[in-house]
């Protein structure tokens, strides 16, 4: 009997502890579920206090914080050079929290950081907030009627006309400029000192448009030495498509010539961010697009002679190759799968009649022959020439070709021959960078004759220098704000990750050539040249 009882006695007592321990576990999931944002602090954002029901200034907050500042300034520690040269001497646009990324001044988590984005972030540093000088009528491409509106004269019609002739009522509050589509807006913005701003609401409707817009035209775009077509949109807006010839990790062999390599649409997409992150703004806008070539080139095309050259492979895909200089034939035909092509497709600038386009021949321009040398090639004082010799002898337009030229050497691009600025505003703008097809046809060999106007003439905006340098940091690593902006287009991925990888040594190739001009150099003003004041 003392024995049955000792039995039952040590069996309550085992299920006794077994129901603590659960009890136990219970406790601690239940808080792990009902505290999740004080704990994982890569998900903290503006809206956890009131979520938590947590008040602003409680000691787990304020501790929460502390350490998220630590973290971040950690993060960027190795950067303490740039941190004290891009620091703000006076007020001027900032971020919320003052210098974005670099150092936070006021102990409060950016809210680009809180995201994630680094990207977002880059824009908020105030070295992509130097403000541009006051656009007058005078440094505008177009200087619009305010009052005038645009409509289609009917549902079928790809005519614009005026408001005087199509009687339209604005809507409350609405303007004319709301009755524009995107394209007319985005021409509208040029001005004198950059394509598109900083921070264009405008930009992701212009991509989503260029990506999805139905194609109501295509015709061939005549000259050129490759095949690229014109693609209308209903609401009249127009883009250059650039149809896929590579896959993304084929490289160029190394024995082909610049001048007969082939033009990637996926160079087109990366050159536009690139353009972008590096705060140029010259390219205009592109998306990657899947094109339909039965339903959106061959059915609908007007133009004959490119209708002639469809025909239906082996393997049963549509194929056409056009008429061009270069790989237009049988043998390079562009397949679809079994019709879909991927390709780029660009924003196209204002008709040359309304905005006209003077084309420059660059002084650094290659010989386009197999075995003759450019003068550039086998004079190293060659820029000494170029100084003497208008437009370069005065203004920025030498500084201008070299942000160009590190522009071009990020991505390999040799074929630069020409560039184009717009007539209206002479000497003292921009320079267009088209045409990048011929970028980021190789990863492992890095073609440092690119870099040919900065090594010879020992010259770079300020500005310039600060963000290459900016971008050689560890929260701002270009390749990974390249990564994350490519993210973002409907073919990604955009680039093999051998091309992104490229990016961070080309980078550091470019900063190295600055430091050699700058150990040679009797000031470093001759060097960076300062475009920027005392702004920073």
């Amino acid at each position: 009997m003392r024995r049955q009882l000792q039995t039952l006695v040590q069996r309550k007592f085992k299920v006794l502890l077994l129901l603590l321990l659960l009890l136990a576990f219970l406790l601690h999931v239940t808080m792990d579920l009902a505290l999740p944002k004080t704990h994982r602090l890569c998900s903290c954002d503006a809206k956890a206090p009131k979520a938590l029901a947590t008040p602003t200034g409680s000691p787990l907050l304020a501790s929460l914080e502390k350490l998220s500042l630590r973290i971040l300034q950690d993060f960027s520690g190795s950067n303490s050079s740039l941190e004290k040269s891009s620091q703000p001497q006076r007020a001027g646009p900032r971020g919320k929290d003052g210098d974005v990324g670099i150092q936070h001044q006021h102990g409060d988590v950016s809210p680009a950081w809180a995201k994630g984005s680094k990207l977002a972030a880059l824009f908020e540093h105030p070295l992509y907030n130097i403000p541009l000088p006051e656009v007058k009528d005078k440094d505008k491409l177009f200087v619009v009627n305010p009052l005038e509106k645009f409509s289609l004269r009917s549902s079928g019609s790809d005519e614009w006309v005026s408001s005087s002739k199509a009687e339209m009522v604005l809507p409350t509050g609405k303007t004319a400029y709301d009755t524009y589509p995107a394209w007319l807006k985005f021409h509208v913005g040029i001005n004198r000192y950059e394509l598109y701003p900083r921070r264009d609401p405008l930009m992701p409707t212009l991509l989503q448009d260029l990506a999805t817009m139905k194609i109501v035209s295509s015709v061939q775009k005549s000259g050129g030495t490759q095949l690229k077509l014109i693609m209308t949109f209903p609401n009249y807006g127009q883009a250059l498509f650039k149809p896929m010839k590579q896959s993304r990790d084929q490289e160029t062999p190394a024995d082909f010539f610049y001048f007969s390599d082939f033009e990637r649409h996926n160079a087109e997409i990366a050159a536009f961010h690139l353009d972008r992150i590096l705060d140029f703004r010259r390219i205009p806008p592109v998306s990657g697009r899947l094109v339909n070539i039965t339903k959106e080139i061959r059915d609908i095309t007007t133009d004959k002679k490119l209708a002639k050259t469809f025909f239906i492979s082996p393997a049963g895909n549509v194929c056409f190759y056009g008429e061009c200089s270069y790989y237009c034939s049988t043998e390079h035909a562009l397949c679809g799968k079994p019709d879909q092509l991927e390709g780029s497709m660009a924003v196209l600038l204002p008709d040359k009649a309304l905005a006209k386009r003077r084309s420059w021949r660059s002084p650094w321009r290659r010989s386009y022959h197999k075995s003759k040398k450019a003068e550039w090639e086998q004079d190293p004082n060659y820029c000494t020439q170029v100084r003497r010799t208008p437009p370069y002898d005065s203004g920025h337009r030498l500084l201008d070709l070299i942000d160009m030229a590190v522009l071009d050497f990020l991505m390999g691009n040799m074929d630069r021959h020409h560039y184009e600025t717009f007539e209206k505003f002479g000497n003292d703008t921009f320079l267009l960078h088209l045409d990048n097809g011929r970028g980021f046809g190789t990863h492992s060999r890095d073609e440092m004759s690119i870099l040919a106007p900065l090594q010879q003439c020992c010259s770079i905006k300020k500005s310039t220098y600060l963000r290459l340098r900016l971008l050689a940091t560890e929260p701002y690593r270009l390749s990974d704000l390249m990564r994350e902006a490519l993210a973002a287009d409907r073919l990604a991925p955009i680039l093999a990750e051998p091309h992104l990888q490229a990016l961070d040594r080309r980078l550091g190739k470019v900063l190295a050539a600055v430091g050699r001009c700058l150990a040679t150099a009797a000031q470093p003003h001759q060097v960076l040249v300062d475009d920027v004041g005392s702004w920073l």
